[in-house]
């Protein structure tokens, strides 16, 4: 069995130095797959930072009819979709599944059953042809994005501050290394995205391809006419949860637009009063990022830790109304050193395959596989998943090109 070969340290030894052969000669190839939540995703990746495909299909019209994820839809729809997706990912670069180096899959966090579809299949292609495979952390594969598809020379440095939002997280954090994650802030109750996806909703805002988040964004540019003070009620209903401390509450807003809301009744309410009620919902929970992160900086400065760079990944990071706020948060907190504001393409932002590939580059090349056996892990936090890595931290071959 090769899962049992793979234990051996001779194994181990000898193909690391096939593993670096290969790179040197057209670089590691790695398939990823993602299915986390409600995209179906797959991409090659080789080591020297070639994107060679990355395929994402949505499931937005699936999901439309229930204005969030219906769990059961989401695994039905990766079942229908993955191997048609794989398909087209070895098309898109050229290559036969054959031709593969590695195959990396998302082991987790996510939901449950998404995760299985992706981890089944990842583990099935492995073992039918004799591949390396390995299970990556979902966040950490957001947090390193940016060395894929950032210059090199703008790639931020260790130690940098991150922000993670997706519909299911919302982190601060310091990353330390590619493997190595302290946490600062997280929600107290439910994330941002799914905050925006709940107001979305209760405005009854046009569902747009890219979900209820990116409507609400585009919902509140809406041109409403001059704005007086008996069309703006809102700002004063909004108030910062946990002034002064390092914790996130995205229910407190969504609780405070929502009784607005129950109480006008959204039949009710003008285009203008939904408009100006999802700007001013968006500015409030954007407000309480820029809050958060200074208060950040200043911990980073007082504990010594040189902070260069912010990284902005996540779903919700292709916002840009929430990347223009920061980046003024940043000026106004960083005025002696300056700190460069990193983000990926709105279209890595999102859920997608390379990214998975790219985390998993510096285990392969390192020769610290995965068994066959590997399960994945709908809840995993990235404090585990830094202590379990600490001990064996890797060198950054693939962050560092």
């Amino acid at each position: 069995m090769y899962g049992a070969v793979l234990r051996s340290p001779r194994h181990q030894l000898r193909r690391v130095t096939c593993c670096q052969s290969w790179t040197s000669r057209r670089g590691f190839s790695v398939l990823g797959i993602e299915t986390s939540a409600d995209d179906t995703c797959a991409a090659i990746v080789t080591s020297d930072r070639k994107i060679l495909s990355n395929v994402v299909q949505s499931q937005h019209s699936y999901h439309e009819e229930y204005r969030g994820i219906h769990p059961y839809m989401a695994i039905e729809a990766h079942q229908r979709h993955l191997p048609g997706v794989v398909r087209q990912a070895l098309k898109e670069a050229n290559m036969s599944i054959q031709d593969l180096d590695g195959i990396a899959f998302t082991r987790g966090p996510g939901i449950a059953g998404c995760l299985s579809v992706g981890s089944n299949a990842a583990k099935t292609l492995a073992g039918a042809l004799n591949k390396p495979l390995i299970g990556v952390h979902h966040m950490q594969a957001h947090a390193l994005t940016v060395f894929l598809t950032s210059p090199p020379e703008e790639a931020p440095q260790f130690p940098f501050l991150s922000l993670l939002l997706s519909g299911g997280h919302s982190l601060l954090l310091v990353a330390v290394s590619p493997t190595n994650f302290r946490i600062l802030a997280t929600t107290a109750d439910q994330s941002i995205g799914t905050a925006f996806d709940h107001v979305a909703k209760m405005l009854e805002i046009p569902w747009m391809a890219a979900g209820p988040g990116a409507s609400l964004e585009q919902f509140a540019k809406t041109e409403v006419g001059d704005v007086d003070s008996d069309d703006l009620p809102y700002d004063n209903i909004f108030v910062t949860p946990m002034p002064g401390k390092l914790a996130f509450s995205f229910s407190a807003p969504e609780s405070q637009a929502a009784r607005l809301v129950e109480k006008r009744g959204v039949r009710n309410m003008s285009l203008k009063s939904r408009v100006l009620l999802a700007r001013a919902f968006q500015t409030r929970v954007v407000l309480q990022l820029e809050q958060k992160l200074a208060i950040a900086i200043k911990h980073c400065r007082e504990e010594q830790i040189p902070i260069r760079h912010l990284v902005v990944s996540g779903g919700v990071a292709s916002n840009a109304f929430l990347r223009e706020r920061l980046r003024v948060c940043l000026d106004s907190a960083s005025t002696d050193d300056r700190i460069s504001l990193v983000c990926p393409p709105p279209k890595f932002c999102t859920d997608n395959a390379a990214m998975i590939a790219w985390a998993s580059m510096d285990r392969f090349l390192s020769g610290d596989t995965d068994e066959y056996s590997v399960e994945h892990k709908s809840r995993w936090s990235l404090d585990e998943f830094s202590a379990s890595t600490r001990s064996k931290e890797l060198q950054p071959h693939a962050w560092q090109p």
